[in-house]
């Protein structure tokens, strides 16, 4: 019995961890929103560090209940979590382009604009 509650005290030790680096990297996706200057760097900060955060916090809740119902729910709102953040974040930019808010001088190369030959 005594290993059990070692590897329960491993496991909230590991689920505190990602709700730390969860919490920070949502933090830090809202920051991005906020100081960022441009539509692209917004879109970023909104698209990477927030789908980590999330997945930690997920990580972490599910390490922390112990149940595998809850485990499979959170599974899921990963994936689909997966699924539409790139999408989204690829629609977001396309419209900023085509609406003309991205400045031309944000961009390295602009193959939507002037595709090559």
């Amino acid at each position: 019995m005594e290993d059990q509650g070692f590897w329960v005290t491993v496991a909230d030790v590991v689920a505190a961890v990602c709700l730390l680096l969860g919490a920070f990297f949502s933090f830090s996706a809202g920051v991005g929103v906020l100081r960022f200057g441009n539509l692209l760097a917004r879109m970023h900060a909104v698209a990477k560090p927030q789908v980590l955060g999330l997945i930690l916090l997920l990580t972490g809740v599910a390490l922390r209940l112990h149940s595998w119902p809850a485990t499979t729910m959170l599974a899921l709102v990963v994936i689909f979590q997966l699924l539409t953040s790139p999408v989204a974040a690829h629609m977001v930019g396309r419209a900023g382009i085509r609406t003309g808010k991205v400045s031309e001088n944000d961009l390295e190369v602009d193959e939507l604009t002037n595709p090559p030959r």
